[in-house]
């Protein structure tokens, strides 16, 4: 996250209900049933990606909500029928809402992240530093390509910063592992 992007506290008055708004994801979960395999590559990749994510984000749904709650939420990410479905929780579990978004427009980055992906664990393994260091340069466009497409998809519905894009698209990826 660029410095000077958010406020060190992202916790801003809600001026509606005079709350506190608290725009980031304490919590992550992925729907474990639609995840029928993984690698150790891949599972440090989800570590990572939630690790980060938790670390330091911002997500911010659009919609005001009745009693003013801004943040912080727990998530759930999962995939149906071509779908994901970002289930949207209080600090405490109670659900919000649950955002629906059609996956058709990601499913070429996806599948070429996998592949770029795939490739760089080979480098990583037997490739030149130079090799390995190419690979890794596609591997970072096609995964920024595909966080700029999640921030636009998420318009009108979640506010979200570059950096939580790519995590969560990190996160996508993972949802469909098929073995």
């Amino acid at each position: 996250m660029a410095l000077g992007m958010f406020p060190v506290d992202s916790r801003q008055a809600n001026p509606d209900s005079g709350c506190m708004a608290d725009p980031r994801i304490i919590d992550v979960t992925l729907d474990e049933r639609t995840i029928l395999w993984r690698s150790a590559d891949i599972e440090q990749e989800r570590r990572i990606a939630i690790f980060d994510l938790i670390e330091g984000n911002y997500f911010a749904p659009v919609r005001d909500y009745p009693d003013g709650y801004g943040g912080p939420f727990k998530i759930e990410l999962s995939v149906e029928e071509g779908r994901l479905a970002i289930s949207i929780a209080r600090e405490d579990g109670s659900l919000l809402e649950t955002y629906v978004l059609g996956l058709g427009r990601f499913r070429r980055p996806i599948k070429d992240y996998f592949a770029i992906c795939d490739s760089y664990y080979q480098a990583i393994r037997a490739a030149t530093p130079q090799q390995i260091e190419t690979i890794d340069m596609a591997r970072r466009g096609i995964h920024n390509e595909a966080a700029e497409l999640l921030k636009e998809r998420l318009i009108g519905k979640i506010d979200i910063d570059f950096d939580t894009a790519r995590r969560l698209f990190t996160l996508i990826c993972v949802l469909h592992i098929k073995g």
